[in-house]
């Protein structure tokens, strides 16, 4: 029995009744096998003793005698607080909303105490302490229990006993889906052991057991996915066209500044892919700024002189129309056929424009999701290229892969991905990454300002607006509710343009802005007219505006690293000296100040993409939007990089040796790579 296999109801477990299953559905459980992959997010450690003299070490586990009954308070408010003493010093416990305590706990009863304890209004206090009643001589609480993910209505007690029930039901007869040889190889426990040493380990020694082995498994049927789509890609095999590279070398004898030696690389590299049998699938990640679009542009043009067309998406419309007027200036002039196409097109101009798409008379499209629209066909689609290619989900990117038969895919990226991940969730993709900037780039010099001390920077900014250059001021939130302290845009725009900067001029865009409006701010700010732009986050990516050289970022504590990293590459896009200011609003959580204090001391994206994940963790990060339904439930691929390795070695080797995973021994591997893979499969789709 596998645990595909266990997709009985969980009321089918005794105790669990429909109230009970209505409030595990809440958590994502519906089945056995639902329930027996909730893993602890926590464990309860009662495994050290501790007295209460002791209580700066950490948490107390001991055993006290109730030395008495003290109550404070009048009336309804009227409080118990228990008097403990364990022979090595005195405590309390506060007993709020629990008179009852009283009667649990009797004066001269034995009680097993944990919980943190710290002197207040001059004695030792644990308000939160669990008390539990202990026999005559009996010694202090022991062992690890397991603490879930909770909700309203359900306590820990209760899922730890279906948990237990589940295992003693079914956990012996679990089979492992992974051939024996291979968990001999590297150690792992069989599935049961596993399950089981995770849910109620005996020791810190054992549970890091268990983990290893699911984390183990996990990445290896992730790795078994990923693998198996780069032998499907290889088995369809695609007819290349030759071409000379002749509008290529048109194009960069019309470029005014050489491309950088990343650049290049990538070129040649992708050059190779177009010239190979097997489909392209490439990630191009680059820094903000690297030049990721002409390396894409230089790709199209070989593509359309071996006689196809080429499809490029980009996340917003703002984007969508920057990249299609780099594209008239540089494209143009060397011959091929553009057009631009979005969901806002009227049907007067869409209309043509989809006839002369599916007639072959376009040779490259830029655009939105509409490309990949149902009315939306193609002669020819031979590359797909999508930008900031993390806003678009594996269904999309596949919608406009079937326009084409087997259209080559270069995803570009300017939000780095660690290795790890890239690995995991991209294992699947040749990655290529451009490090080094264009010439005559100079570096954003970032400042941190607390809230109060902002005029310091707005001075700041005068200064520069004075000097003929012009500053974004970015926010938060669109507009302000009536009770959020958060400066928004709306009323910044307001207070900038009237009392801060009344002899400038002041624009904003934001998502609620019309597309005509937001683009005519856009080109606004883009040509000059405009010197301080107010927005929120929507200017994170395809706004380049070579004269801005200020970015102010005010309650920069309420953005992520890579938001905040993309926002900052909106100014230094010349060889004017710009800076970035973070104003933030005091007190501090420690995330937040670990990201203001990563940006303010680096400028390496790939560098800010590592510390981020150190910050942020794992998380969810092959889910849905990703890589269909596969979630890593026990690994951490930071922590866990080596086993990472290990698992994609093996992985490797076995698909290449037995591509459909016909032989016997993968049977069990064959039904994991059927049911999309691993401890949650299909089930995490839905929770």
């Amino acid at each position: 029995m596998t645990l595909r296999e266990l997709e009985q109801s969980v009321e089918t477990l005794s105790g669990v009744g429909k109230a009970a299953a209505a409030r595990l559905a809440r958590l994502g459980v519906y089945s056995i096998a639902d329930l027996l992959v909730r893993f602890p997010r926590d464990y309860d450690d009662r495994t050290e003793a501790r007295p209460f003299r002791d209580w700066a070490a950490g948490r107390v586990n001991t055993v006290a005698r109730v030395a008495a009954h003290e109550w404070f308070g009048y009336g309804r408010m009227r409080t118990l607080k228990l008097v403990l003493e364990d022979g090595s010093a005195r405590a309390v416990v506060p007993c709020f909303n629990r008179p009852f305590l009283a009667d649990r706990h009797p004066e001269g009863s034995q009680v097993k105490v944990l919980g943190s304890f710290a002197p207040k209004f001059g004695e030792l206090q644990g308000p939160g302490a669990i008390l539990e009643p202990a026999d005559e001589g009996e010694g202090p609480s022991s062992g690890i229990l397991p603490v879930y993910a909770l909700t309203e209505g359900l306590a820990q007690a209760s899922i730890r006993s279906f948990v237990a029930r589940a295992l003693s039901m079914y956990g012996d007869r679990l089979e492992d889906e992974l051939p024996p040889p291979l968990r001999e190889r590297h150690g792992l426990l069989p599935a049961s052991k596993a399950l089981r040493g995770l849910h109620f380990p005996e020791s810190r020694a054992a549970l890091e057991e268990a983990r290893r082995s699911l984390a183990w498994a996990e990445l290896f049927f992730f790795q078994l996915l990923v693998r198996k789509r780069v032998a499907a890609r290889r088995e369809r095999p695609v007819e290349r066209r030759p071409f000379a590279g002749e509008l290529k070398r048109r194009l960069l004898e019309r470029l005014p500044f050489e491309p950088t030696a990343d650049q290049l690389k990538v070129v040649a590299e992708i050059e190779a892919d177009l010239a190979s049998p097997v489909p392209m699938a490439r990630l191009l990640q680059g820094d903000v700024g690297s030049g990721k679009t002409l390396v894409a542009f230089l790709a199209a043009l070989d593509v359309i002189e071996s006689g196809g067309q080429v499809a490029v998406m980009a996340p917003t419309e703002l984007l969508a129309r920057q990249h299609a007027e780099s594209a008239a200036r540089l494209l143009e002039p060397v011959g091929a056929r553009l057009a631009f196409l979005s969901g806002n097109a009227r049907d007067s101009a869409r209309r043509p424009l989809l006839e002369a798409l599916a007639s072959g008379q376009v040779d490259l499209v830029i655009g939105t999701q509409a490309l990949f629209s149902e009315d939306v066909a193609y002669r020819n689609l031979s590359l797909v290229v999508v930008d900031e290619q993390h806003r678009f989900g594996v269904v999309q990117r596949a919608a406009l892969a079937r326009k084409g038969r087997s259209p080559d895919l270069l995803l570009m990226s300017a939000t780095p991905i660690p290795r790890t991940l890239a690995l995991t969730v991209y294992g699947d993709l040749s990655v290529s990454v451009i490090r080094t900037l264009p010439p005559g780039r100079t570096p954003v010099a970032t400042h941190l300002a607390r809230m109060g001390n902002e005029s310091k920077v707005y001075d700041f900014v005068r200064r520069e607006l004075e000097a003929g250059r012009q500053a974004y001021f970015v926010y938060p939130a669109i507009e302000g509710d009536g009770d959020s302290e958060l400066k928004d845009a709306v009323a910044m725009r307001e207070r900038l343009a009237l009392e801060i900067y009344p002899d400038r001029k002041v624009g904003i865009v934001h998502s609620r802005v019309g597309d005509a409006e937001k683009r005519e701010t856009m080109e606004a700010f883009r040509s000059g007219s405009l010197d301080v732009l107010v927005a929120t986050s929507v200017v994170e990516v395809g706004v380049d505006v070579p004269n801005a050289t200020c970015m102010v970022i005010e309650h920069a504590e309420c953005f992520g690293l890579a938001a905040l990293h993309q926002l900052r590459g909106r100014v230094g896009r010349s060889s004017l000296a710009s800076y970035c200011f973070l104003v933030y609003a005091a007190p501090l959580a420690e995330d937040s100040k670990r990201r203001l204090m990563a940006l303010k001391e680096s400028g390496d994206g790939f560098e800010l993409a590592e510390e981020d994940l150190r910050i942020r963790g794992p998380g969810d990060l092959v889910g849905t939007a990703q890589s269909g339904a596969f979630r890593l439930a026990v690994a951490d691929p930071i922590r866990d990089a080596a086993l990472l390795e290990e698992a994609r070695a093996e992985a490797a080797a076995i698909v290449d040796a037995d591509p459909n995973l016909l032989r016997s021994e993968h049977a069990a591997l064959r039904g994991v790579v059927a049911s999309g893979g691993g401890l949650r499969g299909e089930r995490a789709s839905r929770s």
